[in-house]
């Protein structure tokens, strides 16, 4: 496989762009992608049988069951993320490694469900926590500790709203390439 095509399976949706302005009209439209999120991915996969969910998406990439896993695991520390910088000033966050917890044996052998569950309830906190903000707060910052990146909470909605969609694609993409 070239490298143009892995790219584009890799990166189904491209990389995240941070708009140069971020209104409260666009706040408002990803937060209802985040609210919508959990049912889109259910509606996705639901049907899927094991030797689906245990196909990667990509040649040396994660299985069906393993993206499924790591969007909860990686939208549940987002949410963490989210306390943080609404109750400390400018925290350093904890990075964690998505690769070696999408190795881990849960991640490769558990049944969607509980992710499919926990992602439902991890979003719909969220989505009640940034719908009752003053929107002011979303100015608020946390310090990414690989590069010591400043992020703040409008550009976070963003990225993971974006993260959702980058890995739903990437199961959808898979599901029309094999005609499942």
């Amino acid at each position: 496989m070239e490298n143009k095509e892995l790219e584009k399976l890799r990166y189904p949706i491209g990389c995240f762009q941070i708009p140069a302005t971020i209104t409260d009209a666009q706040i408002d439209l990803w937060i209802n992608e985040l609210d919508e999120y959990p049912n889109k991915l259910r509606d996705l996969v639901i049907n899927l049988n094991e030797a689906q969910l245990d196909t990667p998406y990509r040649p040396n990439g994660w299985t069906v069951r393993q993206v499924i896993h790591h969007v909860s695991d990686s939208h549940h520390n987002s949410y963490l993320r989210f306390k943080w910088a609404l109750t400390e000033n400018k925290p350093l966050i904890k990075a964690y490694n998505e690769q070696a917890w999408a190795e881990l044996f849960d991640t490769k052998t558990a049944p969607i469900e509980l992710s499919l569950q926990h992602l439902k309830a991890v979003h719909a906190k969220l989505v009640y926590l940034l719908r009752g903000l003053d929107k002011s707060l979303l100015a608020r910052e946390f310090i990414h500790p690989e590069g010591n990146v400043v992020t703040n909470l409008k550009e976070n909605v963003g990225r993971y709203v974006h993260h959702g969609n980058h890995h739903f694609f990437h199961i959808k993409n898979l599901m029309v390439r094999n005609n499942w």
